[in-house]
């Protein structure tokens, strides 16, 4: 068994990447493919390597000598062949140059874009099957030739992107351009069809569109060899290697990875997230199937400006529409409208980060919490603002990460007294709506906004209905002034048509909304006392009124190695809090509350890491 990698292209798209070197030589994590790509084949015992060489091939003969010696290479001799019109033809034009190497011996083919677990070289080199295509289930961020299988995974289709249809992604496998050949294929069919094709289509053209044509005219001619999605990724573009050093990065920088995204984790469909906090019951699908039916309307069609968006948000809320402001997230909202704040600020920490980074023009005072519980009172609040002089306060309700709850009660108190002192409240109820259905409520009331005109709520839509992607969010005031303010330091187009569609249809499904933070408020419970039964009471969870849980875990345990461990062993990822402040000196996590099914699934994988 040999191996051969066509390796002559250009690779434009990665710009910077590959300027002075070939696409083989991009480094993931420290690392160049090639150098993944020949550990991998001596790993698997293959003697000798050829690869078919033309942009920069002295560069990339000259990187491979530096890196691999006898001694490394265990036996195995790389042989080079160039293809001098590099620029002018495809990769049937290098593979048709390699033709006696594959009539020569059994061959392990690939591209030189891929980085792969070294095991699948292994797997297909002892799998009985002598003609074998790696293929892996399509997931959304895949892009090229897809096969389909029959049951007895025959190659029955390959389509390229012309015969690509959406509504059958279920059935589709993605090429991951790893082949076995069998040099009886390669003598009698492959390339006796690669020389005519190439007779006929010329030399600008692809090696899958002959097998492509091989599988149509006997659909046992090639099978195919599956391998997750997670086993392997291609590297086409800057965005493809931020993705890759993330897949295939050590469980501590995976980590670090994956939260410097803030997010697009659907670019990582086997990742669990329990870090970033959704509505896992809404939208319902009904409202789904609406969105869909009107998306090629919504994509080429303006959306209104911030006036219309008010009015949507003020229908929603039972507001004026002069009292409400739509924010592109509540991110945008903060962002345009703390910078306004100037003096003394009352906060209590632990806190959503976002607010003191946004807090530039103030001065920010802490609210006492206690240390244990995280607990505080707006008895608490008051006797700061009292002692500090403070003209403004954060409260967001239920806190973040803490949970803590302040009831409706002592919130309107509060607010009075505020009002008395000439403070202003800043409220944010992004998650209120995740407590029990006897204690929630709102501010966002149009005779609370008038009666208290220090008050502003800020509410974030995103995270409560579950339509992150939209990116929608609200901040509410019974001074107008203010709002206006807010909506002109805004983009005039700051929320796209979705978003605005969104807020358009949502009256008809604020029942199943309901519900569906019902059915959060129970699942916490349960989730609740199933986390405090593991080890016996080793994790303790803090009660909590929103859709995550605040844990302490126990000294066996750090909570970087926690998160470390689940992310390598189970692919869930939970949220680190040891870099907080307020958690300096403790051991803790923030879980988000998703469904049951996801929820046992993390409960089992906690239970077999602290047993």
């Amino acid at each position: 068994m040999q191996a051969l990698m066509l390796a002559a292209g250009m690779g434009k798209r990665l710009g910077r990447y590959t300027k002075n070197g070939t696409k083989c030589m991009v480094q993931v994590n420290g690392k160049a493919l090639i150098e993944y790509a020949i550990e991998a084949l001596v790993s698997a015992g293959i003697k000798k390597f050829t690869l078919v060489i033309g942009y920069r091939g002295d560069v990339l003969k000259d990187f491979i000598a530096s890196k691999f010696n006898e001694s490394n290479l265990n036996g195995m001799q790389i042989e080079y062949i160039e293809n001098s019109v590099y620029d002018k033809t495809n990769n049937i034009y290098s593979l048709y140059l390699a033709k006696h190497c594959l009539t020569a011996d059994d061959t392990i083919l690939l591209e030189s874009d891929l980085i792969f677990n070294k095991q699948i070289i292994c797997d297909i080199i002892n799998n009985p099957e002598k003609n074998l295509a790696v293929v892996s289930p399509f997931e959304n961020w895949m892009d090229g030739t897809c096969t389909l299988l029959d049951s007895e995974t025959n190659i029955v289709g390959m389509l390229d992107k012309a015969h690509f249809k959406w509504e059958d992604i279920k059935d589709y496998y993605k090429t991951v351009n790893i082949y076995k050949l069998s040099k009886d294929f390669s003598r009698q069919y492959y390339i006796p069809f690669l020389e005519a094709y190439q007779t006929a289509f010329g030399k600008n053209e692809y090696y899958e569109t002959v097998l492509k044509v091989l599988t149509l005219l006997d659909t046992k001619t090639l099978k195919g060899f599956v391998v997750p999605g997670e086993a392997w990724y291609e590297i086409d573009d800057p965005a493809d290697l931020a993705i890759a050093e993330t897949r295939f990065s050590d469980s501590t920088n995976k980590i670090k990875l994956l939260q410097r995204r803030y997010g697009g984790y659907w670019r990582f469909p086997q990742l669990l997230d329990f870090c970033y906090l959704v509505n896992p019951y809404f939208p319902p699908k009904n409202l789904v199937r609406e969105l869909e039916c009107n998306f090629e309307t919504l994509l080429t069609q303006y959306p209104s400006g911030a006036a219309e968006q008010s009015l949507l948000a003020g229908k929603i809320f039972k507001v004026l529409p002069e009292n409400i402001a739509v924010g592109n997230g509540a991110a945008e909202l903060i962002s345009s409208f703390c910078k306004n704040i100037t003096g003394k600020i009352a906060i209590p920490f632990p806190t959503f980060n976002e607010y003191p980074a946004r807090f530039t023009n103030a001065e920010i005072v802490a609210v006492p919490v206690d240390k244990e519980t995280f607990a505080y009172t707006a008895e608490d609040i008051i006797r700061t603002v009292k002692e500090t002089g403070a003209k403004s306060v954060l409260l967001i309700n239920p806190d973040n990460p803490s949970g803590n709850f302040i009831a409706k009660d002592d919130a309107l108190n509060l607010l009075k007294e505020l009002k008395a002192l000439g403070a202003t409240l800043i409220f944010d109820e992004s998650f209120i709506d995740f407590a029990q259905r006897e204690n929630r409520y709102t501010l966002i009331n149009q005779e609370i906004l008038q009666e208290f005109t220090n008050l502003i709520v800020i509410k974030s839509i995103s995270k409560s209905y579950g339509v992150p992607g939209l990116r929608l969010g609200v901040l509410a005031s019974g001074n107008a002034e203010l709002v206006e303010k807010v909506k002109k330091t805004n983009s005039i187009w700051n929320i796209n048509s979705f978003g605005e569609y969104f807020m358009q249809i949502y009256e008809k499904y604020s029942k199943f909304y309901s519900a569906a933070c019902d059915a959060i408020a129970d699942e916490r419970s349960r989730f609740y006392t199933a986390l405090s039964n593991i080890m016996g009471g080793g994790i303790k969870p803090f009660p909590s009124s929103a859709n995550y849980l605040l844990c302490k875990l126990p000294t066996s345990i750090s909570s970087a190695t926690l998160c470390e461990k689940l992310i390598s062993r189970y692919n869930i990822f939970i949220k680190d809090l040891s870099d907080k402040k307020g958690f300096q000196n403790g051991n803790y996590i923030r879980i988000a509350i998703r469904n049951k099914a996801d929820n046992d699934r993390l409960l089992h994988a906690l239970s077999e890491l602290l047993s």
